[in-house]
């Protein structure tokens, strides 16, 4: 499937399947396509080539409203003079269902998103999880085959967010419902979804579940855009049993697992994940694990509860590194200008040829 505007290619010939009853987002940059694809197979617009297929029915000049699909959009599209039973019986009302069996099936699926006894409340009277609730109950009171989920989560507070992708994964796995969920936010792909694919410039870099494309990425695109990672360049100074010794910035020399075939001299990139590597304040704590230790000074301490970290200036070469603290509280007094020591096991890490790297 293709979509082209001129000589730029929104969509560049996309070929996926997605498991029926299963949550499948779509990751990304804005611009890199993924609202194009997402309004070809809702039937808004029409691919330049290849075709569509919705439960092994070929979409090919079947119009939005005949397609068993449904859409909730960033900015949920509710009806503001409606009531909240108004609001998710209107596309019911629309096919002609008798109002009775409309009252039936709202309040049904009111109850089934904990919106019980809610019908009659207005719009405005609503909290921002609620109003979201009340958009996907509209679409899935229409039992759709597929329901297309565009950033849904992008107006509400971080908060809220965060409450509503677990709610969100909970009513898709009660459902049964099949999800395609685009977002550029990785934190909502890789809870929610039970496979993820990756979009770049029109096309897919990687697809798989969350954790390969955490853990094992494909491609620099993808292991620069899932997750944090620490990037550092250089050449290839030697490959042995596939682990890569890179020569980098300033002579900095780090190991790293190789992916694809590398060879001495080449360009190349290493990404290590904050969470690989280690700090203590002496080099004997981290040197009985076998794995090379550098020697840095905190620059920065970047608190953020559980997920705080630490950011480290290598002291030989001056390379930034970036540092996950423990959750336990040790280090939790560290100080600007303190020097540690720190290291990672290099088959924790990964090192890609550069000129296949696309990450900033």
């Amino acid at each position: 499937m293709a979509k082209h505007y001129g000589a730029f290619r929104a969509v560049d010939d996309l070929s996926f399947s997605v498991g029926r009853g299963s949550f499948f987002s779509i990751l990304g940059p804005s611009g890199c396509g993924k609202t194009t694809l997402l309004r070809m197979i809702a039937g808004f617009l029409s691919p330049d080539a290849g075709d569509i297929h919705i439960g092994g029915r070929s979409m090919h000049g079947v119009l939005p409203n005949r397609r068993p699909v449904n859409m909730v959009f960033q900015h949920l599209a509710l009806f503001p003079m409606m009531s909240v039973g108004e609001n998710v019986g209107y596309g019911l009302a629309r096919r002609g269902v008798a109002r009775t069996e409309i009252r039936r099936r709202v309040g049904e699926m009111l109850e089934r998103v904990s919106l019980a006894g809610a019908q009659d409340k207005r719009i405005d009277q609503l909290s921002g999880g609620q109003k979201q609730r009340v958009a996907i109950a509209r679409s899935l009171v229409l039992e759709p085959t597929l329901l297309l989920l565009d950033e849904p989560l992008g107006a509400l507070d971080l908060k809220l967010r965060e409450h509503m992708k677990i709610e969100l994964k909970q009513l898709q796995a009660s459902f049964g419902t099949t999800f395609v969920y685009i977002t550029h936010d990785q934190s909502e792909a890789l809870v929610m979804s039970d496979h993820v694919a990756v979009m770049n410039q029109g096309r897919f870099e990687q697809m798989g579940t969350p954790q390969q494309l955490y853990y094992t990425p494909q491609t620099p695109f993808v292991a620069g855009f899932v997750g944090a990672n620490n990037r550092l360049p250089g050449r290839v100074a030697a490959v042995r049993d596939g682990v890569v010794t890179l020569a980098g910035e300033g002579g900095f020399s780090l190991r790293a697992q190789a992916a694809g075939d590398l060879g001495v001299g080449q360009a190349a990139v290493a990404f290590v994940r904050p969470e690989v590597a280690s700090i203590a304040l002496g080099a004997d704590a981290l040197a009985s694990q076998g794995h090379p230790v550098w020697r840095g000074q905190v620059e920065s301490l970047l608190f953020d509860g559980a997920n705080s970290a630490v950011l480290l200036r290598e002291e030989g070469a001056g390379v930034e590194f970036r540092i996950a603290l423990p959750q336990t509280g040790h280090f939790a007094d560290l100080r600007v200008g303190q020097s540690v020591h720190f290291g990672f096991d290099p088959r924790r890490a990964v090192c890609f040829a550069a000129s296949q790297s696309d990450v900033t």
